[in-house]
């Protein structure tokens, strides 16, 4: 099985993905949009990249100078917070928003304690669960208890709630289910460097500043039993690709002094979900919570790869953190309203096909 390519350097990261580039084709967004609301996963399909603008790539550069140092500074402390739990570390991050936060990470605590940080890199699927594959290859190489996932930052806590159903089975039981982020403004765990709702440069892209890796895929016809989940490689897009240059100009900002600090914040329990959701849900008359997508980072995925319905901005949001949604939600034509928002800057909310 080959592993999908990259444009990450190998000693930055492995990524246990199986390599289907050029067996799957990619569909329109609404395409996809409507079959996932009649029943069909969406790990079984891929979209077609988004190909930001001139004036969109530049929202991304602003985010890169605005938020660079805020950036750094939650991967320190997220990065201390993992140390401090663990002195030899095995990050594990989920493909594909993980990676770069998994590469930092490896970067930071090899800088400040001269430990060198195995990193690998997973699939998780909302639904599907973990890549089991994956996970005990991971398993034969380092001890469970050194594991460490990894991931960019909390939505709602789908995928966190994945992982800690995945390792309730008894063979995981000694991997910590703690899931470490950079940005974690739904207070689901204290391995975060922050729980506010920032501008993480990483998420104003999809592969471009992914090392040109699709996010993951999983369809019985292409991906076997004993193989990794799957995803494709854009090497198409080498000339565009800005991985590097987000990793670069975050690390010009670490600062070797911090420290982890203690968290004081109060964290939801597993099952809870957030009010802020559930207050969309019932004043926009929203009974599938999966349409709802709270957080800077997953609005913007909203308007990259979904139908968006609108997006919600908090009365008291600055617009340095949601420049580029209102980029691109002026591109496409969204409805965007302020909203009583607690806990996020911004939310998004994808329309319902069945109202097209």
């Amino acid at each position: 099985m080959d592993l999908v390519r990259t444009s990450y350097r190998p000693e930055d990261v492995t990524i246990l993905l199986k390599d289907v580039t050029g067996l799957v084709e990619p569909q329109s967004t609404e395409e996809r949009e409507k079959l996932i609301q009649s029943g069909r996963h969406y790990c079984e399909m891929l979209p077609i990249e988004y190909r930001p603008s001139e004036k969109y790539l530049e929202m991304f550069e602003y985010a890169l100078k605005e938020f660079s140092s805020v950036t750094a500074d939650a991967v320190g402390r997220m990065s201390e917070r993992i140390y401090s739990a663990c002195k030899a570390p095995v990050l594990v991050s989920l493909a594909r928003a993980g990676i770069p936060a998994g590469i930092m990470s490896k970067h930071y605590l090899g800088k400040k304690y001269g430990i060198e940080v195995p990193h690998y890199s997973i699939s998780i699927i909302r639904g599907r669960g973990i890549d089991k594959n994956a996970l005990d290859y991971i398993l034969s190489e380092h001890p469970a208890e050194n594991i460490r996932f990894v991931d960019g930052w909390t939505g709602k806590g789908a995928i966190n709630r994945q992982l800690y159903a995945a390792l309730s089975e008894e063979k995981y039981k000694a991997i910590d289910p703690t899931l470490a982020v950079i940005a974690d403004p739904a207070h689901l765990t204290r391995l975060c460097g922050t729980h506010d709702d920032f501008l993480i440069a990483s998420s104003c892209l999809n592969s471009t500043v992914s090392g040109l890796v699709s996010r993951t895929f999983l369809r019985d016809d292409i991906i076997g039993k004993s193989d990794y989940h799957g995803a494709v490689y854009y090497g198409e897009l080498i000339k565009e690709d800005l991985s590097y240059r987000f990793i670069e100009e975050t690390e010009r900002h670490f600062d070797m002094s911090l420290s982890c600090g203690e968290d004081t914040e109060s964290i939801c329990a597993l099952d809870d979900i957030n009010p802020d959701v559930l207050n969309v849900g019932r004043d926009f008359g929203i009974d599938d919570i999966n349409l709802i997508k709270p957080g800077i980072g997953e609005a913007t995925r909203v308007l990259l790869r979904r139908i968006p319905y609108r997006i919600l901005i908090a009365e008291e949001c600055e617009e340095k953190y949601i420049s580029h949604i209102l980029q691109l939600a002026g591109e496409k034509n969204v409805a965007v309203e302020k909203y009583p928002l607690k806990n996020y800057r911004c939310c998004g909310i994808i329309k319902q096909m069945s109202d097209v």
